[in-house]
């Protein structure tokens, strides 16, 4: 099995991948949010308080024990989840959920094939053979900008944005926009500046106009434009592009784009994955493994099955001041939010004077 150490290191790998994928299922059958609420309690207990099938609790929760995620009492024969556990787990934890990543873990697994055909064959995976990526990424994101994006993230855009947001007047865009969380809780916060949301995906345009609806929104409008072909001049103030940039399939024209959709001393902030361009500096990362995962099963074939440039999810800091500058922006401000391990914040300025 090789040398011992490895050995054991591979033995932790395996158990912690079917690890994820139990994770994965006990999240999304709410088991740990039923835990959670629950003092110690049985196997039928627990899948009668969630309304689940017994069997499949019970083996489901020999995962949880011997993985180290939940605890049994073997003479009572009850199961605990601790709170500081849950608190990773649960829905309620907010901005600390962990556990909704684990979902993407069997989304992911279900292209391996067609990743294993690229590998040999080149070319990429297109994004319509991710049928629920969508709706997970929606899910993973509203709790980031629920938690931060009206008073740590937005801010980072300097002082004279938030006060033309606030005084009325502003004209704004996200483009990635997704499901338009982002742009409808911005438009809820300042209803005397407009809010649009371009993205490229009509599933997604759809639930951006419902969520608006239903919050009573004027204010916030949503169309299906592809970025890299936005034909705006010259007419925001502030363009927001959340963790999208590297899956564009031409983030190259997308940027240029949006500099050209900037009013003279409009500004650009762009979240995006907090990582280096050279891979010796990601060892250590908190997420270093998850990055390059990420990337090869979805961003980076994305990106390459549309004949793109296939940047991936860990194209970094260095590719980005340089993808920035090239589109005319200059040196950016990159800023971070405490307590936020995933992004890098840059903030861009199109110069007031033509250059």
């Amino acid at each position: 099995m090789g040398s011992d150490d490895f050995g054991s290191r591979m033995l932790e790998i395996l158990n912690d991948g079917m690890l994820c994928l139990m994770v994965s299922v006990g999240y999304k059958v709410r088991l740990f949010d039923v835990m959670a609420e629950m003092p110690p309690s049985t196997s039928t207990e627990i899948a009668k308080a969630a309304k689940l099938n017994e069997r499949y609790v019970r083996e489901w929760l020999g995962a949880m024990v011997v993985g180290k995620i939940a605890e049994y009492d073997p003479a009572a024969g009850k199961y605990r989840l601790p709170p500081d556990r849950a608190a990773c787990l649960t829905r309620k934890a907010g901005i600390d959920n962990i556990a909704v990543f684990t979902q993407y873990i069997a989304l992911m697994g279900n292209v391996e094939d067609r990743i294993v055909e690229c590998f040999r064959n080149g070319g990429g995976v297109p994004y319509s053979a991710y049928p629920k990526f969508q709706q997970l990424q929606a899910e993973e994101t509203a709790r980031v900008f629920d938690a931060r994006l009206l008073d740590q993230i937005l801010p980072l855009a300097g002082k004279g944005v938030m006060q033309k947001l606030e005084n009325g007047g502003a004209e704004v865009l996200d483009i990635g926009c997704g499901t338009g969380h982002a742009v409808n809780l911005m438009a809820k916060a300042f209803p005397k500046s407009r809010f649009y949301g371009y993205d490229f995906s009509t599933e997604g345009i759809r639930a951006a106009k419902k969520e608006a609806a239903r919050m009573g929104l004027k204010n916030a409008h949503f169309k299906v434009v592809d970025a890299a072909r936005m034909a705006d001049r010259k007419k925001y103030d502030l363009v927001t592009a959340f963790d999208t940039i590297h899956d564009q399939a031409r983030p190259d024209k997308v940027l240029r784009a949006v500099r050209r959709a900037l009013r003279r001393g409009g500004t650009f902030l762009m979240q995006d994955v907090a990582a280096s361009s050279n891979v010796h500096e990601n060892i250590g990362r908190p997420l270093g493994p998850a990055i390059y995962t990420f990337s090869t099963m979805h961003c980076m074939t994305v990106s390459l099955a549309y004949g793109g440039m296939g940047l991936g999810t860990a194209w970094g800091e260095q590719k980005a001041r340089e993808m920035l500058a090239e589109a005319g922006f200059g040196m950016p401000q990159v800023k971070t939010v405490e307590g936020d391990i995933f992004n890098y914040y840059y903030v861009c300025k199109k110069p007031r004077q033509k250059q």
